[in-house]
């Protein structure tokens, strides 16, 4: 929206022609220039004057023209006289009349920047020479019309400088622009001042546009940018959004809003789409949904369940109310693994109730503790799950709570399914010298995220405290508590000037184990998920551990690929030799790791897929594959 002056009568030579709104969709609005006519003048302005000469006075009829010859403005700045004399019809050279150096008088009372003006002339050979006498307005007050945001007191601190003082056009300029920029810096982009003119009495009337929310309004977009129907609801949507209709536009409420919705984990791509004026803003959010619904099958054979077929299903956005639903079964001829969830996303439309989540498993796979350990029947130890959980979760101010408790039965076992509570060498592989171990959990964290898109962030940041005490029943009577922090930073960049923000990303974590240890909890280093360029776990099995990683992702070629170059570091802290029959120690991890290498991550319908290869410290290299970045 752009702001037109086409005359210094209707704005009092205040807003400069080039000033512009924010809204780059918003239509023009043009100030057009106020008519005077005869008929809106008082009647004692249009009597007749007295135009008085050099030797005598004479009277002329009001339909008289006249030549103007020269026309003096006195009693003025230099600034005002300029004003004046752009604003009155009486040229030098052109022809004027009694009637006209009336309405001339008129128009610059009419101004507001002077509160007397008196016109007289003197006859010559070739005309006459015109004198207008003023004296010039002092600003007395400042009025607001159409502010919400923008308080008296602002408006009064920032012409504070000017009240009382003679009207100066150029200062009060300075002070619009000052207004404005008071819009930008309260992250209110589209308010501005789009008139101001002096009014009779000093008072300076200064007209803004603030960006009224009209409308907020939803539109969904397939990958292709496509309009289309869209699965989630939109209540629910709305229900996630802070601005409103009857609101002012703040850039600040609609990044909260935006990073609201990524964090539903619904949405890979949502933007705000702004049209209409400042006074009346039609606000449309555009949002691209995830792959939230996916279903696969297959089977094959392993060691541990034989011959097995396979199912999985997997609905992030059931019934369009982020409701989870997840079921994984796997049958085999050896066994039978299953994983299912159900779990309800916190509302803050509904403080009352609070979200939750309920799981119950039973699976079997290769413990990373024990990846070169093998049982004294030559097997590799396999270890088993079985339990469930529950936990429930609400936001507490800027942090997300949650608490919950569960159930693990957890065994050590060889590929026949026969319990190994010890591998060849006599070393523990559970608490208890039975192989079985039972843990009674409860579990609660917090969390503080404020990354502008958790599934891809590109700024931003995220907290994350935990704990985990077990109860001392059943086999073991473990009594063990499990400390971890988590925190990653996300800085946007631009080395290479794309469109796409570059980002560095660092990521700091640490826990460690207080009281009995079982060898499977001990925390394990190395892997995809940690130290890359190294094997899972191949780093340090520790009761302890701090790794710390940096990675520079950069968007190739305007695509959806992007490449990324990383350093990951672990340590077990000296903690390896801590763990009930050091796994660590007798494996010859090193305790210490380091890994760097080079990556591509894929933004695709399943999320964002990662590829990495990864050489480590000791000269050796790895490939690694995964789902997410890696953090």
């Amino acid at each position: 929206m752009r702001l037109s002056t086409a005359t210094l009568l209707t704005v009092a030579g205040l807003i400069a022609p080039e000033m512009a709104l924010a809204a780059e969709t918003a239509p023009d609005l043009a100030v057009s220039p106020s008519e005077v006519s005869d008929s809106a003048i008082a009647p004692e302005a249009q009597a007749t004057p007295e135009f008085t000469g050099n030797t005598a006075s004479m009277q002329i009829a009001s339909d008289l023209a006249v030549r103007a010859t020269n026309i003096e403005i006195v009693g003025a700045s230099q600034e005002l006289s300029n004003i004046a004399a752009q604003t009155i019809r009486t040229r030098i050279g052109g022809d004027t009349s009694q009637g006209q150096l009336q309405q001339d008088a008129e128009i610059l009372r009419s101004t507001g920047l002077f509160e007397s003006v008196e016109v007289t002339s003197f006859t010559n050979d070739n005309g006459v020479d015109v004198v207008f006498q003023v004296q010039p307005a002092t600003l007395k007050a400042v009025q607001l019309n159409n502010a919400e945001v923008l308080t008296p007191q602002v408006a009064n601190q920032i012409f504070a400088a000017q009240l009382g003082q003679t009207l100066s056009p150029s200062q009060i300029q300075t002070g619009i622009e000052q207004v404005n920029q008071w819009y930008q810096d309260n992250g209110y982009i589209l308010g501005q001042v789009v008139d101001a003119r002096t009014l009779p009495g000093g008072v300076l009337n200064v007209e803004v546009a603030e960006g009224v929310v009209n409308s907020v309004n939803l539109r969904f977009y397939n990958r292709d940018g496509e309009s289309i129907e869209g699965r989630t609801d939109k209540d629910y949507v709305r229900e996630a959004l802070s601005l409103e209709p009857g609101q002012i536009f703040q850039v600040n409420t609609a990044r909260d809003d935006l990073r609201s919705l990524y964090q539903t984990g619904l949405f890979a791509k949502a933007d705000v789409d702004i049209q209409g004026d400042p006074s009346n803003l039609d606000i449309t959010y555009e949002l691209t949904e995830t792959g939230s619904r996916g279903i696969d099958a297959g089977g094959g054979f392993s060691d541990s369940a034989g011959l097995f077929g396979s199912i999985r299903y997997n609905d992030k956005n059931l019934g369009g109310m982020n409701h989870q639903l997840g079921l994984d079964v796997q049958v085999g001829t050896r066994d039978l693994q299953f994983n299912a969830n159900y779990g309800r996303a916190y509302r803050m439309s509904h403080p009352d109730r609070v979200g939750y989540n309920v799981s119950a498993y039973r699976q079997s796979t290769e413990s990373a503790t024990f990846n070169d350990v093998t049982l004294s029947n030559g097997d590799r130890p396999r270890e088993g799950q079985i339990g469930g959980g529950v936990s429930v979760s609400q936001p507490l101010g800027d942090w997300n709570a949650s608490v919950g408790a569960g159930y693990t039965r957890h065994s050590i076992r060889d590929s026949e399914g026969n319990l190994a509570a010890v591998d060849q060498n006599g070393n523990p592989l559970s608490f208890s010298d039975t192989g079985v171990d039972d843990l009674v959990t409860v579990e609660a964290s917090v969390s503080r995220d404020l990354r502008d898109n958790p599934a891809n962030p590109t700024a931003g940041s995220k907290l994350q405290f935990s704990t985990e005490q077990t109860v001392p029943v059943g086999n073991g009577s473990i009594l063990m508590n499990r400390v971890r922090a988590d925190y990653t930073q996300y800085i946007p960049t631009n080395v290479f000037q794309q469109d796409s923000p570059e980002v560095l990303a660092f990521n700091v974590q640490g826990g460690t184990a207080i009281g009995d240890l079982p060898p499977y909890q001990a925390f394990t280093i190395g892997g995809s998920n940690s130290v890359r360029g190294y094997g899972s776990g191949d780093v340090a099995s520790g009761r302890s551990f701090v790794l710390a990683s940096a990675e520079y992702r950069v968007p190739l070629f305007n695509s959806p690929v992007s490449g990324v170059l990383f350093a990951d570091f672990g340590t077990d802290l000296g903690s390896g030799s801590t763990v009930p029959g050091e796994p660590g120690t007798a494996q010859g991890k090193p305790g210490t790791g380091f890994g760097y290498g080079t990556g591509v991550r894929v933004d695709s319908p399943l999320g964002v897929i990662r590829a990495d290869f990864g050489l480590n410290d000791r000269g050796d290299s790895q490939f690694h594959f995964g789902l997410g970045h890696r953090f």
